[in-house]
């Protein structure tokens, strides 16, 4: 019997969405086929009937962690409706519960310094979903992209640092100071 139409589709997704979350949390490097496989309910031996290799999934991940992770953003700005949006977006994205939930969180400081390692393909990949980030970021704030790429890059630094450092006053202050200089940016 023949699946129905769209599962082979379905089946993709539920792949990429399982690399993505296991990207976001264990870095591309120590997760394996096998482990993403498991994490979509799936056998390791369909993986390579849908993706060509582990380079291609990474990609893909990327591209959906980047539309999950604006559509979330997106969901947070849309419920506000007194201060500017931009502000509700930096207060979640530098939240401790972002910092803490990485499994859901952006996928541009979870990967950032791994991917600088990583082939050309999956640094363009990145590099176009980096941009729509900034572009996103740079909309919402209604600034130009050259300050959206500063307050991209502001948020990303705080919450890289904010999930490194052991010390929990430490970095909740970092995640403080992140949100002050970032609110600070938009309307200088």
């Amino acid at each position: 019997m023949p699946y129905p139409k769209g599962h082979k589709m379905k089946v993709r997704n539920k792949i990429v969405e399982s690399a993505a979350k296991a990207f976001r949390t264990h870095g591309i490097h120590d997760v394996s086929v096998p482990f993403i496989m498991k994490g979509a309910g799936l056998t390791h031996g369909g993986f390579y009937s849908h993706f060509d290799n582990k380079e291609q999934l990474v990609a893909e991940a990327c591209r959906y962690a980047i539309s999950d992770t604006i559509a979330l953003l997106q969901q947070a700005a849309d419920q506000e409706k007194q201060n500017p949006k931009i502000n509700t977006v930096i207060d979640y994205y530098l939240s401790t519960y972002h910092r803490d939930n990485t499994e859901m969180g952006c996928i541009i400081p979870a990967l950032s310094g791994e991917l600088s390692r990583a082939s050309e393909e999956i640094r363009q990949v990145f590099t176009l979903e980096l941009e729509r980030m900034i572009a996103f970021i740079s909309n919402l704030a209604e600034i130009d992209t050259s300050k959206g790429s500063s307050l991209m890059s502001s948020m990303v630094g705080s919450l890289v640092l904010a999930r490194t450092v052991s010390n929990p006053e430490l970095s909740g202050n970092l995640l403080s100071a992140g949100k002050q200089y970032a609110k600070a940016l938009v309307v200088a």
